[in-house]
């Protein structure tokens, strides 16, 4: 069943009255902080990414570069932690899988 629409006046976020005459058809607005890193599966990513390379010095740049392109291709080739980290932010991702 459609959802009913709500009218606002103007810009105001305050939902006014329902109207159920008619099914509305724009989409919903969900209204999420500006930033939630533990929604964001990346930060997981990186977190994981970091302490991998915490005890271990390069003297350039492109050394660093070639140790995280290294990094991120095994985290690739390990499709159990790549849905760990999925997982951690407890998202419903099974419509996108």
């Amino acid at each position: 069943m459609p959802r009913p629409c709500t009218r606002h006046d103007h810009n105001d976020v305050q939902p006014g009255q329902a109207d159920h005459s008619r099914p509305c058809s724009r989409p919903a607005v969900y209204r999420l902080p500006p930033y939630a890193h533990e929604l964001n599966p990346v930060e997981s990513v990186w977190s994981h990414l970091k302490r991998s390379l915490a005890n271990l010095t390069k003297h350039t740049i492109a050394e660093l570069t070639v140790l995280v392109k290294t990094r991120l291709r095994r985290m690739q080739y390990r499709p159990g932690l790549l849905v760990g980290f999925l997982a951690s932010t407890e998202l419903d991702f099974k419509p996108f899988l």
